[in-house]
């Protein structure tokens, strides 16, 4: 077997990949279809802070087409709202609604599900373990988004 960097990678995206898909799957049956990994990364992004289209992009690195693409696609499937900014009329600020809160904790449960998969597998030493080291790796316990907590 080999240990390049280049498998390395492969691996982490592999992963990434699988639970990916399996959770779309999942949560398309349990009522949220075409729901993707980038809605649940702007939904994040919203609860962290982002009122803006503009400011979902920057926190989730994408552009800010994609990022309208994507609070598109929750505002029309109800998961978040926009509504006038009171202090400049030109700008919409977003909210996460109920049905957006509900969906983050959906998805949150079928990660847990499949990471009991994965623990089943290999063990869950394992699993604590391989998430320590790509914390460490990363320097942060979410590289992404930063702290976040889902109030509703």
């Amino acid at each position: 077997m080999s240990r390049s960097g280049a498998d390395l990678a492969l691996l982490l995206l592999g992963g990434f990949r699988f639970m990916a898909e399996e959770a779309t799957e999942r949560l398309s049956a349990r009522g949220h279809p075409g729901v993707r990994p980038a809605h649940d990364f702007a939904l994040r992004a919203i609860v962290a802070g982002a009122e803006t289209v503009s400011e979902v992009g920057r926190r989730t690195s994408v552009s800010k087409q994609a990022a309208a693409k994507t609070v598109g696609f929750l505002e029309e499937n109800a998961y978040v709202l926009r509504s006038p900014d009171p202090a400049d009329g030109r700008r919409a600020r977003l909210m996460v609604t109920d049905r957006g809160y509900s969906l983050m904790r959906e998805g949150e449960a079928v990660f847990d599900e499949l990471r009991a998969q994965w623990e089943s597998l290999v063990g869950r030493d394992r699993i604590a373990d391989l998430q320590d080291a790509l914390q460490r790796l990363l320097g942060t316990d979410d590289p992404i988004l930063g702290n976040y907590e889902i109030t509703r």
